[in-house]
């Protein structure tokens, strides 16, 4: 079921026209900006997008530009764990790595626990109005959500063709605390 939905959803994004991507992406990075808990961040991580998700270079410039400390994932593939390591020097950092998607380079890693960060932005295939997410399946990002402080906040950015009815839950799931489309911003009760 959830692979069904999953294969539908990138269906529906991949389907979005070039430029409405573009459009939608931008309106979404300045809603995310408008937010105290963005304005408020010392330290954010951010994905890094890939093919037809939800654009983030922008925001990680703009975090970067104001002072911001960054970090983007790199995935270690033993034991699915995600590694939070901050960028210096965006795109310099980085290069293509698990399926393509740009991540630090290995002279570019530089580790940074999960607690001292202040607002993660969380990529995912489909999210439901209860902030919970279908990602890609692998769990990286269900395990390392689960080691942010107290506090910490976590936000999807998604097209509004990504928002279903249910992504059918799982207990180890750990949902999002808002997710911003180019139409509305859900925040879960």
């Amino acid at each position: 079921m959830k692979q069904q939905l999953r294969q539908q959803v990138i269906a529906r994004r991949n389907a979005l026209e070039e430029t409405v991507r573009e459009a939608s992406s931008r309106l979404i990075a300045a809603r995310l900006m408008e937010l105290p808990a963005w304005q408020q961040a010392g330290t954010i991580m951010s994905y890094v997008s890939f093919g037809s998700e939800v654009a983030t270079p922008p925001l990680i410039t703009a975090a970067l530009a104001a002072g911001k400390r960054v970090a983007v994932p790199f995935c270690v593939r033993e034991g699915r764990r995600l590694i939070a390591s901050e960028v210096l020097a965006f795109p310099d950092d980085l290069q293509p790595g698990t399926l393509g998607i740009l991540e630090p380079r290995p002279e570019s890693l530089r580790p940074l626990a999960p607690e001292l960060i202040d607002l993660v932005i969380v990529p995912g295939v489909a999210f439901d109005r209860a902030g919970n997410r279908l990602g890609y399946g692998a769990g990286y990002y269900d395990r390392f959500l689960a080691a942010l402080k107290p506090g910490a906040v976590t936000v999807a950015l998604a097209f509004a063709k990504q928002i279903v009815a249910s992504v059918y839950p799982e207990a180890h799931d750990r949902p999002v605390d808002m997710v911003i489309t180019e139409t509305e911003i859900i925040k879960p009760a």
